[in-house]
């Protein structure tokens, strides 16, 4: 199995989560129009800034989160558009401080905030996001809201700064590897699902449900994201393969393969996408085919899977749990894509 094997399969996941987020279009056009208006909430000399970070709207995953979580018929709530744009300044925050450290020139198809306004500019948008997004939080009736966003912020940073050094051990395993990305991850997939299911009129125990599906739904996408480094399609998920071994990341898939080819084996396949040598992704994906690690790591991802659609299964009759399960098919379909021959 290589890379590009199966393109047919592998194009039909992106269209059934394309196919769901329409139902999303009005939601979606509500929270770009939102955070468009936040700009005048920054100072009028970085405005410019603040702007070219905040219409770059990508995928919109955990703000799909939220109002897949807080589902309703009728009108849409204002305080789910306003949630949203919390979450989803948070995580843009997030991407400029993670651009920074990895010295990214492009995301999305165009240059990141560090590459067109200098580094130490970047770091300082990305606080201040950060800070806009908890002064939002504070409009809420409860500090609820707020309390869980800063608490989330501070643990999606926490798993960043616990990545930075990690990568530089020789020592990390799997339980750590676990650790991180429930911190970086799965804590923001959480909140989304949360704090979207305590603005319904639902029982406070849905939202603990919605929360558990959001957390582990959280870890089976950072699994599938780190696998599709290697058998991904480029032109599908939208990155270049190889990027995780080629900037040191010690994702599952890598420890995986280093564990059992040894390290010295591990920099040469580095080294050999670095020098750019042709087929060098696919030979080591048809390694990791051929040691059990592709069959390891979709059986791990299914399982978190299975335990998110799980937590919700007491709820599966509320119109919420119905759009959030879909989300749990929809990862479903692709894992089972990428596993096609």
């Amino acid at each position: 199995m290589t890379a590009s094997s199966h393109p047919n399969p592998r194009q039909k996941a992106p269209t059934e989560l394309s196919s769901l987020f329409l139902l999303l279009k009005d939601h979606f056009q509500t929270l770009d129009q939102f955070l468009s208006d936040q700009v005048l909430a920054f100072e009028p000399e970085i405005r410019d800034i603040a702007a070219y970070c905040l219409e770059n709207g990508g995928k919109r995953i955990r703000s799909a989160l939220v109002f897949f979580s807080g589902w309703e018929e009728g009108p849409l709530s204002p305080g789910l558009v306003r949630l949203a744009a919390v979450i989803e300044m948070v995580h843009l925050a997030t991407l400029v401080h993670d651009d920074i450290m990895d010295k990214a020139d492009l995301r999305r198809n165009r240059a990141t905030v560090a590459k067109k306004f200098g580094p130490d500019t970047a770091v300082l948008l990305g606080d201040a996001l950060f800070s806009q997004a908890v002064h939002l939080a504070t409009d809420f009736p409860s500090n609820e809201v707020c309390r869980y966003v800063s608490k989330s912020t501070r643990r999606v940073c926490s798993g960043e700064i616990m990545q930075t050094l990690r990568d530089k051990e020789l020592n990390s395993n799997i339980e750590s590897y676990r650790r991180i990305i429930d911190l970086k991850t799965a804590e923001l997939f959480f909140v989304s699902c949360y704090l979207g299911a305590r603005l319904t009129p639902f029982p406070s125990e849905y939202a603990d449900a919605a929360g558990s599906f959001g957390r582990h739904l959280g870890t089976a996408y950072q699994m599938y994201d780190d696998l599709t480094d290697f058998f991904g399609n480029e032109e599908i998920i939208g990155k270049t393969l190889g990027t995780d071994l080629v900037s040191g990341k010690q994702t599952l898939p890598l420890l995986m393969f280093t564990e059992r080819v040894g390290s010295e084996k591990s920099e040469q396949a580095r080294r050999n996408i670095l020098n750019g040598e042709p087929d060098a992704i696919q030979q080591i994906a048809h390694q990791m085919t051929d040691l059990g690690i592709f069959e390891e790591m979709a059986r791990i991802t299914e399982k978190e899977i299975f335990l998110a659609t799980e937590a919700l299964s007491p709820f599966k009759d509320l119109p919420p749990s119905t759009q959030l399960l879909k989300i749990a098919d929809i990862l479903r379909n692709q894992i089972k894509a990428l596993k096609s021959e």
